[in-house]
């Protein structure tokens, strides 16, 4: 039987709301079937709904379900993030003293808060090469140009990306989201400097056909695979801060550190939405 549960709809990764990544959150999602929260996901029409349930690890403080309108996820960044504080602004108190520990599709994450922004140890990533087709392929879709391509892989922290690391900002500005839109295709993510002195020194944007939209506003998984493969290559300083959504209006903001073996990537959260939703 639907009954009222607790519900809150916030932004993750700005400092200015309204300007990040929307995301609906039900802190009490026991008792729902896998349907329910797929058809409440479709309905809110966000990028991603998380479900707040019992964990089955009892080092975990919660369990994290997270469905986009159309599928699953196991793992995403921006529903850590934001979960996690509508979990504290609704009382939740971790078992060890500034780390909140998320159980989700791959297991244990760790959300620390003893930093500018909560933050997230990024999850083990698989790095591989692009295949020579599906580099072809996109270079094409993208008009992209061989002097702008610095290194290109294939990431998989849960989700899979196909990445390109490009000469600028610039170069990831303008490439057209619109050109991405076909079927049966991986997300695509770019990233490319800024230029000496800016105060993000990274441009980063998140191309998904996949998902029904043509760019994400500000995508946390894929930093965290960005950050592990800077890393991999000698190229990760110890801390830099990432935009993206800009070339959809939005003010999003990814700080990235790298700090006694772990890569932590944060974002402040604004609840912006409170209340309760009969499910």
């Amino acid at each position: 039987m639907a009954r009222q549960r607790p519900f809150i709809q916030c932004d993750v990764f700005t400092s200015t709301p309204t300007k990040g990544n929307a995301l609906a959150v039900v802190l009490d999602g026991k008792g729902l079937a896998d349907d329910e929260m797929a058809a409440f996901a479709a309905w809110t029409n966000l990028a991603e709904t998380t479900f707040i349930v019992p964990p089955e690890n009892p080092d975990a403080d919660y369990g994290l379900r997270i469905f986009t309108p159309t599928r699953e996820m196991l793992f995403a960044g921006h529903p850590t993030l934001g979960s996690c504080a509508a979990w504290l602004h609704t009382g939740g108190t971790p078992q060890q003293a500034g780390v909140v520990r998320q159980e989700c599709g791959i297991g244990l994450v760790d959300i620390l808060l003893d930093g500018e922004a909560p933050a997230f140890v990024a999850p083990p990533t698989t790095l591989q090469p692009l295949a020579e087709a599906d580099k072809n392929r996109l270079m094409s879709k993208l008009s992209l140009e061989d002097h702008q391509i610095i290194d290109c892989a294939r990431l998989d922290n849960g989700p899979v990306w196909q990445v390109f690391h490009l000469a600028t900002a610039a170069d990831v500005l303008a490439v057209d989201s619109a050109s991405v839109k076909w079927p049966d295709e991986k997300a695509i993510g770019l990233i490319g400097a800024h230029a000496e002195g800016s105060e993000c020194q990274f441009e980063v944007r998140m191309l998904a056909p996949s998902s029904g939209m043509s760019e994400d506003p500000i995508t946390g998984s894929l930093n965290a695979a960005l950050a592990c493969w800077f890393k991999e290559r000698g190229l990760l300083p110890e801390s830099m801060i990432v935009s993206q959504g800009t070339n959809i209006d939005r003010v999003g903001r990814v700080f990235i550190a790298n700090r006694n073996d772990q890569l932590l990537i944060g974002g402040h959260t604004h609840i912006l939405v409170e209340g309760t939703v009969t499910l």
